[in-house]
């Protein structure tokens, strides 16, 4: 089932092997069981098995679908494990794992309890925090991995790995707890990669964005009650779509361009509305938002479950007509060859033979979509990530392009300094410190800098094909009007008026006479 396709399947036949080569099929008195599908693809229907079933491995063979769609299925099971000490059932074929993780679900407290163990074990390269609380009071925890945890380095880029704004999507917010242990148990191993890794980056991993969300379906226990069961907020809200739409201000000026309301291509302001406490915004979002301005974030990525695919933005359409339609940001270029870098890593994602739902859809672009071709949807974290801040989002792990300072002549850091590049419409703007990071594909660009009250510069800065980014400082001086005027604040004056000038200079000249 899916809440975007109309894809189901109507019958099925269920096996079941103990070692996964001998497999044999549910049956009853008349012979193999089919068992009854879905009529429709919101509503869950349960099935029992005629008898009880010993078993290590199930697998489900479709036997009729809707015609309009393709071969679909969401599947859950419902068992009990059983104790087999003498490893009756033998583990032939099973896929096992040498790291030392701990593969299972966790619950609130449980993931809590996992973060203190990982820092625990790695104190000087983690921090636990919170970025604020859900809606029913559940802090929402973060644990940073860094050579100096809490601390902004200038030079180097700042990741974050999010998950669980669907409460009930379990996946991602399992994946960042393991690679929380992970990446600790490698550090400590000496791993040159991952100590590589933890050194020259500051990466953040938030696992569960909608604990209340997660806790309502993990109290249910099941997905019988609906597929949205813990989807949403506790007041209701769909945080992945509860971001300003900024996306609208954006075209609606580039549209009539001689509207006097002018829009920034980059950080383009919350609008007032949005931030009166009667908008209909979820605390979390806020608590997000409020992590985002505060953290010079380069790349994000944003984990959900029910699909298998990477997206990138914009989410968006930009004709109100369509539903469905290519929208790319600026940096289209760049957003595909990120998502295809994470992809084409994956073991099923641009495979399309081990590909188990949508594969036409997905696998025109090697398995990744461009979000607004999907399903558009106005305010994804994806969007606003890109127009409000300096970050990338996206479900992707790599960092090439230019990075730097901008400084002044006495090489202090410029703050909020626009950096731009030639053809591309879309700026990025200095940290506190005045670094930057800004990605980019293999290639030469000319990059502008330019900050108020200082002199503009560009140079030609050229990426390469080798992971990393290159580096591209900026020195600029303050423009000649701007040191007059701090002449003037220092010794307590104002700048006299050119008429007032011009007027001294002539009374001087007559004195002279």
């Amino acid at each position: 089932m899916n809440s975007v396709w109309s894809n189901w399947v109507t019958s099925y036949r269920v096996l079941v092997s103990n070692d996964s080569h001998a497999w044999t099929a549910v049956r009853n008195e008349s012979g193999d069981v089919i068992f009854e599908g879905n009529s429709e693809k919101e509503i869950p229907v349960l099935n029992m098995l005629p008898v009880p079933l010993v078993a290590r491995y199930i697998r489900i063979n479709p036997r009729s679908w809707f015609q309009e769609g393709s071969i679909c299925m969401r599947l859950e099971i419902l068992g009990c494990p059983l104790p087999d000490p003498n490893n009756y059932y033998h583990r032939r074929n099973e896929m096992t794992t040498t790291d030392n993780l701990d593969f299972k679900h966790h619950n609130y407290k449980e993931m809590r309890q996992l973060m203190k163990t990982v820092n625990k074990m790695c104190p000087n390269i983690t921090r636990i925090y919170n970025i604020g609380k859900s809606n029913q009071g559940l802090k929402l925890y973060a644990v940073e991995i860094s050579d100096n945890p809490g601390e902004h380095e200038v030079g180097e880029p700042e990741f974050h790995y999010i998950a669980g704004a669907h409460g009930n999507e379990v996946l991602g917010r399992e994946l960042i707890l393991l690679l929380m242990q992970f990446m600790c148990q490698e550090y400590l191993a000496g791993n040159p990669r991952i100590v590589h890794l933890i050194q020259d980056t500051r990466i953040h991993l938030l696992p569960s964005v909608n604990p209340d969300g997660y806790d309502k379906a993990y109290k249910a226990g099941s997905e019988l009650g609906g597929w949205s069961l813990g989807r949403w907020t506790q007041d209701g809200i769909d945080i992945n779509n509860n971001f300003p739409d900024l996306n609208s201000l954006l075209w609606e000026s580039e549209d009539q361009k001689k509207s006097k309301r002018k829009v920034p291509n980059h950080h383009i302001p919350i609008p007032d509305w949005y931030l009166s406490e009667n908008a209909t915004v979820a605390v979390e979002t806020r608590a997000i938002i409020a992590w985002m301005e505060k953290i010079p974030f380069v790349l994000g990525g944003n984990l959900q479950g029910g699909e298998l695919v990477v997206a990138y933005p914009y989410d968006m359409v930009r004709s109100m007509w369509k539903t469905q339609d290519y929208t790319p940001t600026p940096d289209d270029h760049v957003f595909r060859w990120l998502a295809y870098s994470y992809a084409s890593t994956h073991r099923l994602m641009t495979d399309a033979r081990r590909r188990a739902c949508h594969t036409e859809d997905f696998q025109k672009e090697d398995g990744t979509v461009n979000g607004a071709s999907w399903h558009t949807v106005a305010g994804s974290i994806n969007d606003f990530s890109y127009l409000h801040t300096n970050c990338f989002e996206l479900s992707i792990y790599v960092h090439r392009g230019i990075k730097g300072i901008v400084k002044d002549v006495h090489g202090k850091g410029i703050p909020n300094a626009v950096i731009s590049v030639e053809g591309v419409n879309h700026d990025i703007r200095t940290g506190a410190d005045g670094d930057y990071w800004r990605l980019l594909n293999p290639g030469e660009y000319v990059v502008g800098v330019k900050a108020e009250g200082y002199t503009t510069a560009t140079k030609t800065c050229e990426v390469g094909y080798d992971m990393g980014a290159t580096r591209c400082d900026f020195t600029i001086s303050k423009t000649n009007l701007a040191r007059i005027k701090e002449i003037m604040r220092k010794f307590g004056k104002q700048p006299l008026g050119l008429s007032a000038r011009r007027l001294r200079q002539r009374a001087r000249r007559w004195q002279r006479r």
